[in-house]
């Protein structure tokens, strides 16, 4: 049986409805131009683009961008795709929408001074009036609700989650196991939490703090990718912000 890779996990089969609740809620109109940090294989960019829009999508996976341009090219869209350390991007006020979708790398730098610099190329690259949407897990559903455990069921395979809070760091540790359909089911690993590397997790209320201080202004909040406002009884937290008139 082939390997299935990261565009078969469960969560991955919900793009399409990501990408039409981000044009809805942002009021997109197809001329925008959009840049996706850490778009992984770049199917947000993809179905972006498919719909007419002008993107670009960054990763440091060289592996995953291959895919991306191949895709892209295969299609005929009008995408870039770059390798790079999203941190070494040095837009400036050239994009009207900036993504960070399925964490967007947000809370995986080694340090807060290193993730905050996410934020600072989200603000550098739109421009004025530009519109920036994320999907991150939320701190304040992790402080209330962690540790627990759940599984996301995909027409491929499930997904068994075990997620842990750690309090002194503001974040969690996530741990897959992924059971594919035909194949004989283990069990999930023991999870070392002493050893095992942590995310940092935001709040809303520190999501605001951050992108006042570098000139945006939160416009709304949701509870992945519904109507419903953000709370927390919602692990994933969708966050609708601008970038302030010079």
């Amino acid at each position: 049986m082939a390997k299935l890779g990261t565009k078969d996990y469960p969560w991955t089969e919900n793009t399409e409805h990501q990408v039409e609740f981000i044009i809805k809620k942002l009021a997109l109109t197809g001329q925008e131009r959009i840049l996706d940090l850490a778009c992984g294989f770049g199917r947000h960019c993809i179905s972006f683009a498919r719909k007419g829009f002008s993107v670009t999508g960054v990763d440091i996976n060289r592996r995953y961008i291959d895919d991306a341009i191949q895709t892209a090219k295969e299609l005929a869209l009008d995408a870039t795709f770059i390798c790079a350390d999203i941190r070494d991007v040095t837009y400036q006020n050239e994009f009207d929408i900036v993504l960070n979708l399925d964490d967007g790398a947000i809370g995986y730098l080694e340090n807060d001074e290193e993730n905050l610099k996410i934020f600072d190329l989200i603000s550098k690259a739109l421009k004025p009036g530009g519109k920036h949407f994320m999907g991150v897990n939320n701190a304040d559903y992790a402080e209330c609700h962690f540790p627990e455990i759940t599984c996301e069921i995909g027409s491929k395979m499930v997904t068994i989650w075990q997620n842990y809070w750690v309090a002194e760091k503001r974040g969690m540790i996530g741990a897959p196991h992924n059971i594919r359909y035909g194949e004989i089911a283990t069990k999930p690993p023991q999870i070392d939490i002493e050893n095992e590397s942590t995310m940092r997790l935001y709040s809303l209320s520190e999501l605001e703090q951050i992108f006042q201080q570098r000139g945006m202004k939160i416009v709304a909040s949701f509870a992945n990718y519904t109507d419903k406002k953000s709370s927390d009884k919602n692990l994933v937290l969708n966050v609708y912000s601008i970038k302030q008139q010079l």
